[in-house]
């Protein structure tokens, strides 16, 4: 083997006996003919098993145990996945039993296998699983000391009870506080209608309001007109009053329709800013009366907020008296049951007296097994700490041993490379002296023909060994092709 560990070959009725055992056979009758003289299929299933139940997780398998059926695929290009399927499972299996330091696994163990590959190979991986035994029976002792993940599990569901406990008793509250919260509803809904009521009074105020404003507005464009127009009369008065002079007569009628005129702007006016006063006033009165509806309307929606809690505390205050007779029904029910009750406690304290005699005599024999267990735990831990130091001195070892194989195998495929790159050096240069050598070769050869030839026409004693010689140098050619062309 190519390792430096060993391990002891199985005879086929041993192998046989352990597949069964560790349930990795491929088939329920194994026997050991069927190991001696191995079927294709037989490698192939029982490494399958293995990777299902002993490396893979649930679900990771490749879906199936391969069969012979399975195996032909090599040879028939028509089933692709069954031949991927067997690839995968080979180099599953060269990684594994390379981690146990055997790497002569070949494709030819699973389709052409041999008695000798196939008792290698399983010996091998038998060798693996009692060695994986050896280890979980070491360490099951150890877990089962610690029992403390079983009260930790049962404090966790006490934990998830008491939860669910208190849910359900939150989901009792928000079902009996379910018709308050609806009659609240009720009533904001009821208080929402009102408010959109006063925002469209409010808004119609506004409406108002601003038809107010505008007739205010329009009201002083035309005092401002009639301001301009006085200016006006008052420059066409100075101007008559210049001409006063040259027509008196016409002055004086021009001047009284002047003075007419302008005592009806005057009255105009003054119907003018009347108006405007009145409507100003109507304007502050409407402004008063918003303010007020404003404070009113605030006020409500405090009356109802208030009416709403007084009805709360009514209705809290009918509950509380059906309450209180109830509880006084049931204060009478329990003056005499207090008095039924005081006779069984009497009773009930001598029971407790025997009982608690019982019970200190019980602790006392079960702290004296206490003591008698502390003491034998006490001897297995000492018993123990050997064997803790020998378990982790046997893992340094076989840390120490695994870094001195992967040392080895670098150093090992570092030779084989270099082996290899000499060995393309010698056959370069044999390509290069075989390229060199046949030219000369071939002139020897049509040499010796044209020798033959001139000897053939010209019989001669030395023709016979002329003759002779020419197989020899063509036989020397033929073998250089060969060689050129290996």
């Amino acid at each position: 083997m190519a390792s430096g560990f060993h391990f002891p070959l199985l005879s086929p009725a041993k192998i046989a006996e352990e597949l069964v055992q560790f349930d990795v056979a491929p088939f329920a009758n194994l026997r050991a003919e069927h190991i001696a003289s191995p079927q294709p299929d037989l490698l192939p299933g029982v490494l399958g098993r293995f990777f299902d139940y002993f490396v893979d997780a649930p679900g990771d398998g490749e879906g199936g145990q391969l069969g012979f059926s399975e195996l032909e695929v090599l040879d028939n290009p028509e089933h692709h996945a069954e031949a991927i399927r067997l690839l995968r499972l080979y180099n599953k299996s060269q990684i594994f039993l390379e981690s146990i330091h055997y790497k002569d696994l070949t494709l030819a163990d699973f389709t052409h296998p041999t008695p000798r590959r196939v008792v290698e190979v399983l010996s091998a991986l038998i060798n693996f699983l009692l060695y994986r035994h050896d280890k979980t029976e070491l360490l099951q002792s150890i877990v089962s000391e610690s029992s403390d993940y079983h009260e930790r599990d049962l404090e966790l569901k006490a934990r998830i009870a008491q939860i669910q406990k208190e849910i359900a008793d939150h989901e009792l509250a928000e079902q009996m506080e379910e018709p308050m919260a609806q009659q609240l509803e009720a009533d904001v809904n009821a208080l929402q209608q009102k408010v959109q009521v006063y925002n469209k009074q409010h808004l119609a105020l506004r409406a108002k309001a601003a038809a107010i404003s505008d007739t205010k507005e329009e009201i002083h464009r035309k005092i401002t007109q009639a301001d301009f127009e006085l200016t006006k009369h008052a420059q066409e008065n100075s101007k008559l009053r210049s001409k006063l002079v040259k027509s008196p007569e016409k002055v004086q009628r021009a001047l009284e329709e002047k003075k007419s005129a302008r005592a009806k702007l005057k009255e105009s006016e003054k119907i003018a800013t009347q108006n405007a006063q009145e409507k100003t006033t109507t304007m502050e009165i409407r402004n008063k009366a918003l303010e007020k509806l404003v404070k009113q309307h605030s006020k409500i929606q405090d009356v109802h907020e208030q009416l709403a809690a007084a009805k709360t505390v009514e209705k809290e205050v009918k509950t509380r008296k059906a309450k209180l007779n109830d509880e006084c029904v049931s204060v009478m029910s329990f003056e005499a049951q207090i008095v039924e009750w005081k006779g069984k406690v009497h009773e009930m304290e001598e029971r407790l007296k025997v009982k608690v005699k019982e019970r200190n005599q019980i602790i006392a024999n079960e702290n004296q097994k206490l003591g008698a267990l502390s003491s034998e735990t006490e001897v297995k831990l000492q018993c123990l700490e050997p064997r803790e130091k020998k378990v982790e001195a046997m893992i340094a070892k076989a840390s120490k041993l695994c870094s001195e194989a992967a040392s080895a195998r670098t150093s090992a495929t570092a030779q084989q490379q270099k082996i290899h790159a000499k060995f393309n050096n010698i056959v370069k240069a044999f390509n290069t002296y075989m390229d060199s050598v046949d030219p000369f070769l071939e002139r020897i050869e049509e040499v010796g023909r044209q020798l033959a030839g001139e000897r053939a026409s010209a019989p001669d004693p030395s023709a016979a060994v002329a003759t002779k010689a020419t197989p020899r140098s063509s036989a020397t050619s033929k073998k250089s092709r060969a060689r050129r062309r290996t």
